[in-house]
Formats: structure tokens, sequence, C-alpha cells
């Protein structure tokens, strides 16, 4: 058990502080100003990790969380909307000058070289439903010896340990109605947990659902497709593969992009099935490129004749680069390789859309592109409430 004071979030969502030894601490459950006690989880020479135990000096942005479970999946259900909503905004200004990028209203330092002055993240950009909005779960299923019967369960976090569940607030309430039923189920069949890796649920729009459970050490269940509207178009896509999970949001994300889009050519590199390009520039010269070939499958049923999906890594297909297009950039948590970095480097593209669920590594990935480009917009959105999660878009446009 340790003590510590928390100064401020970092972009994983714990709390950190310093001990009176010097040593950083990262904690869990703990909001800035906040004295607390935590248990430790992980301790090393110059840093230490913990969930908080006690609080001693309450944060008034500090709420009861809706869900017992709720630091397995949505850690952030301690703090006020308003709040989270400015935290999120605070950390992508963070992410942004630790690359040596500056909102304007810091002024780049005499004595500093090489920082370049940008704009600053607006306010993050919500519909205002801040739970029961996730399309998608995957659960655990326990083993509860007193009944003799599976329950729906998380991961503690930062554990193996498994969390019973009777109920849970991230995700639509046609999910976990779903999962329950598939529970009961099992149970009126004297089935064990010890069988099954896990549960995935997944519905659309309309409440429809779609359930995979996988048995330990047997192929991945094949699950049925669903399909969305997305500004008006229609996308077909696997409920276990990738998708996004916030769709009201993405929609905001993508009316914010289309006026951005000004030339004819228009390439989608990470384009996963599609719903960026095709959402925001179906009626241009259309080329999406994507690597996964479960996720170019439904890409290709999704193109109409007249765009272009091309198989490859992103990396792989510089030579399509041109000056006079508009590059869309959605990579995964890694961000981009460098290779692509450099070709956008050189090449200089009329502009550049990023959108990004890792502000850190988009950032690290700008911060060269700056040499020809300038950023014109940079916004936050809240694809995942109640949760450290943002997603961020950067429009850049040539010098």
């Amino acid at each position: 058990m340790e003590i510590v004071k928390i100064d401020k979030l970092v972009p994983g969502g714990q709390g950190i502080g310093t001990l009176t030894s010097g040593k950083k601490a990262f904690v869990w459950g703990a909001l800035p100003g906040e004295t607390v006690e935590f248990a430790l989880t992980k301790n090393k020479a110059h840093f230490c990790e913990g969930n908080v135990v006690k609080i001693t000096t309450n944060s008034p942005h500090r709420i009861e969380p809706k869900d017992p479970c709720y630091l397995a999946t949505s850690p952030w259900q301690i703090m006020d909307y308003v709040y989270e909503l400015e935290q999120k905004s605070a950390l992508v200004t963070e992410s942004f000058h630790q690359q040596g990028i500056l909102s304007l209203s810091t002024p780049p330092s005499p004595v500093i070289t090489g920082l370049v002055p940008v704009i600053s993240p607006v306010p993050t950009i919500t519909d205002n439903k801040s739970y029961f909005y996730r399309n998608k779960m995957e659960y655990s299923l326990y083993w509860n010896n007193e009944t003799s019967k599976i329950q729906l369960a998380f991961h503690a976090r930062g554990t193996h340990r498994k969390l019973p569940i009777e109920k849970s607030s991230l995700e639509r309430p046609e999910i976990f109605q779903a999962a329950a039923r598939l529970v009961a189920g099992l149970n009126a069949e004297q089935k064990s947990a010890r069988d099954y890796q896990s549960l995935i649920v997944r519905c659309d729009q309309t409440g429809g659902t779609r359930t995979g459970l996988f048995k330990k050490h047997q192929p991945q269940v094949k699950m049925p497709t669903l399909s969305d509207q997305i500004l008006g178009y229609t996308y077909t896509y696997s409920p276990n593969g990738f998708f996004q999970i916030n769709l009201p949001v993405y929609e905001l994300a993508l009316r914010t992009i289309k006026p951005h889009i000004k030339t004819t050519k228009v390439l989608d590199l990470y384009a996963g099935v599609g719903t960026i390009g095709l959402s925001v520039a179906r009626d241009k010269d259309l080329t999406l490129v994507e690597v996964n070939q479960a996720a170019f499958k439904e890409l290709k049923n999704n193109c109409p004749p007249s765009a272009k999906p091309i198989l490859a890594r992103s990396e792989d297909v510089t030579d399509f680069i041109t000056p006079d297009q508009t590059i869309i950039l959605d990579p995964p948590r890694a961000g981009c390789d460098p290779k692509l970095i450099n070709r956008l480097i050189d090449i200089s593209p009329t502009c550049i859309i990023y959108l990004s669920c890792n502000p850190i590594t988009q950032a690290r990935d700008i911060a060269p592109l700056l040499k020809k480009h300038q950023i014109t917009l940079c916004q936050p959105f809240n694809f995942f409430p109640r949760t450290p999660h943002i997603e961020n878009l950067v429009i850049l446009t040539s010098r």
C-alpha cells in the first residue's frame, strides 16, 4: 500500500503522482488533485502502478460509477462527463506538445528550436450519449462454485482474474440481453465455463444481434454478417472483425472530414472495410488499400464499381501517392510506417486527413509532415465515452 497526491491524468488513463521516494506512481481510479491510498500491482525501480483503495481528498469532479466492474471496462466512470471531455482535449494537446508541436496559445520559447506552432485542439465532440453506446462487447465466462452456474464476467484490470457481473452500462442493452440469454441457455444445459474462451455479441443500429461463443482450443466461430448505414450508405461487415463501435459519433467525424476533400483523386490507406473513403469520397476517383484478407473481402463487397480496392500494405503502395491527391490515413494504434511518412513528405499531397485512435503516435507521425504541410484542424471526438481512449482528427494541407 502507498499514499500519493495525483497531479494529472496520463494518456493511458491513470492518474500520476510522485511518491516521497521520488518514484512516479500510475494509479487507476484516481483523479487530479486527489490524495489516495492505492494497492501496488507493479513495482519497478523508477515507477510503480496500482489501484485506488481509499480516497483521502476527493476531486470535485468525482462521481459514483454506474458499474461495480467499471475499472475493468470503463475506468473513467468516476468523473463527470464535462470533465472527461476537457481531459481528452488536454491529453491531445499534451501528446502534440511532447513532439515539439505547440498550440498557438503557447508560443515557442526562444531558447528551444524546432518547435512548430499549430492550431490548438478544440473541445472534444460528442453526441452526449455517455453510456449504452457500444455496438460490440466481448465477455468472459465465470463459473460460480456456490450456484454451480455460469455468469458473464470481465477480466479485472491488469490481471487474469475474472469478475462476475450482473449488469454493464457501456454496451447497448440489446447486447447484454443477448449475452444473458445465451448464458441462461448454457446453464439450462448444465455446461461448464471452463470449456469456453469468450463470448462476443454485436448489434446493428436497429438492435439486431449476432453472438459468437468461442470454445477453448477450437477454430474461431464464423459469425453471420451484419449491415449498417453510415451517412446513407449501407455497409456489410463481420461482427467479430473491425468495425466502428460508436456509429453516431463516427458519423460526426465523417461529416467533419467531408468538406475538406476538394481534390478529384483520393487515396484511402488502412481502409478497413472502406467506411471512411466510401462515405466521404464515393463520388471521387477513389482508391482504397487494405492488407487484412478478411477486411479486404468485406471492402470489395462494399465498393461500388467506380472505386478501386487494393489488397496490400499501405506502406507498399507509396507509388500511388501523387501531389494532386487527398490522402486518408486511419492506421492502427502503432501509427504509420516511416516509409509511408517519408513518401508523404517527398510528394507533399494537397491534403492529408489523419484519423487516429492514438494521439501519441499520431503526433509522432505528423511532426515531420509539418516540413511541407500545415495543420488546419485538430479535432478530438469522444468515440469511447467513460474510457481514456481518444479518437483525434487532424487535417493537413500543403504549404
